[in-house]
């Protein structure tokens, strides 16, 4: 967070979204604005809290990009909700405390992840140990206690006393398997390792809770018997080491801490949730009612998870909205307010488009080169060929509904659907293919003639 001035910020988000300068700079002030908070004493930073964004704008124009790529910039934990998806409390649906729940599994998620990297080395090491026992016949004796009267009691049966060399016997064979094991020449051979079975799950409210964990994990794990290869059973291993080693209550502390200070949620649609300035009737009701449950959420409240309380006061919410039928001004006047930053994002130009097809680290042309060279096709693109398709994509837009970036994949599978039907790879040459503008003009049905039906009343 220190390296992340705002114009590093706007650089990061320049290398996967065009234009929307506005945008980008209000959310890399909000980032900044973050670490700084975090620099303050504790009683200064209690009465700061950030200033949420409400993002106006067609689709298909970077709204839900910007916030997705800011959450990866600075591994906070993120989650984009639709605004339809949730009800009123009182009827059957999602109610809106459980995007702060989802948040949290989130934060767990990657905060365990994390823990597991920095343990990986040492649940390695220990996993390899597991593997060569089990290759080597060599099983371990169950401790618990539970296992006979599970009917899991066919463990092995005692092992007699091993001479000094029958010891190393078994050390020189472990020792031949180890070299085999990490050179690969046992990759594919099947092994029988024994894996704990999930807890059934139980869904309420939406959300999936295990039954294990509502009987505060007194019941003993239960296990089944899996044949794996041996590069798979390696991984199982390595899994289980590692969450023996990782500190489940630091995890969820770690976690529960992310979530309330670096926690970004990104509340999409929300213009589909904003009255019409009628009567007060009809739906109208039910999406007022989801905008006071969203209130108290966004104003700073706290919410109940497995993982205990969570407080909402320091989060990031960023609203985004295309307010065709509806206004900003249609939001009840106290959501509004917990939305002091409004920046409204451009519709594309043609220019954009080439922008988009030539400069962006996720660009569709790298996409379709990438996926084609699987099959020995390669391909280029002309500069007019690259005009040519953004030409076409703003009239598509301009002609029909505007969906922004989002009709550019439309267009690239009509121009490449003859290439990715017939390349098959296999025994077939290498073909290059240039895409020029004339292949572009033949290729691409979708140049017709202006559609007036829109226009006749």
């Amino acid at each position: 967070m220190n390296e992340l001035s705002p114009h590093e910020v706007v650089r990061q988000l320049n290398r996967y979204i065009i234009g929307q300068d506005d945008a980008k700079r209000a959310v890399a002030i909000a980032l900044r604005n973050r670490y700084r908070r975090s620099m303050l004493p504790e009683e200064m930073r209690e009465e700061i809290t950030p200033k949420n964004i409400l993002m106006i704008g067609p689709t298909g124009v970077g709204k839900t990009e910007i916030a997705r790529r800011l959450a990866r910039l600075v591994n906070a934990p993120f989650i984009k909700v639709e605004a339809t998806k949730f009800t009123e409390v009182g009827y059957v649906g999602r109610d809106v405390e459980s995007i702060i729940r989802d948040l949290t599994e989130n934060a767990v998620r990657m905060v365990h992840d994390e823990y597991a990297e920095k343990v990986r080395t040492r649940a390695q090491v220990i996993a390899e140990d597991r593997l060569l026992n089990m290759l080597s016949g060599i099983q371990k004796k169950s401790n618990n206690p539970f296992d006979f009267l599970l009917g899991r009691s066919s463990a092995a049966p005692q092992q007699p006393q091993q001479t000094e060399e029958e010891k190393q016997a078994l050390a020189r064979r472990k020792d031949d398997l180890r070299d085999q094991l990490r050179r690969g020449e046992l990759d594919n051979n099947e092994i029988e390792i024994e894996v704990e079975e999930q807890a059934p799950q139980l869904e309420v409210g939406g959300t999936s809770i295990s039954i294990g964990d509502m009987m505060g994990g007194m019941m003993p794990k239960k296990t089944k018997m899996r044949r794996v290869k041996v590069r798979e059973a390696r991984d199982i291993l390595i899994a289980e080491e590692s969450d023996k080693l990782i500190d489940d209550d630091a995890v969820k502390e770690e976690a529960v801490r992310r979530t309330e200070q670096s926690g970004i949620v990104f509340l999409d649609e929300i213009d589909k949730i904003a009255g019409h300035g009628g009567s007060g009737s009809g739906p109208d009701v039910s999406r007022e009612g989801v905008q006071r449950d969203i209130l108290p959420i966004v104003e700073g409240s706290t919410v109940n998870t497995k993982y205990g309380p969570v407080r909402t006061d320091f989060m990031l919410f960023i609203a985004a909205g295309a307010f065709h039928v509806s206004k900003v001004t249609d939001l009840i006047p106290e959501l509004q307010g917990r939305f002091p930053v409004q920046v409204r994002l451009k519709s594309l130009t043609e220019d954009d488009f080439v922008q988009i097809l030539k400069n962006t680290d996720n660009a569709l042309t790298r996409q379709y080169t990438a996926l084609l060279e699987v099959d020995k096709v390669h391909l280029t693109f002309d500069e007019d060929a690259l005009r040519e398709i953004a030409r076409m994509a703003l009239m598509e837009n301009e002609a029909h509904e505007d969906l922004g970036a989002r009709r550019l994949h439309g267009i690239f599978e009509e121009l490449l659907e003859d290439v990715s039907f017939n390349a098959a790879g296999g025994d077939m040459p290498d073909v290059y293919l240039t895409i020029t503008q004339q292949y572009v003009k033949e290729h691409l049905k979708s140049e017709k003639a202006l559609d007036t039906r829109k226009y006749i009343l």
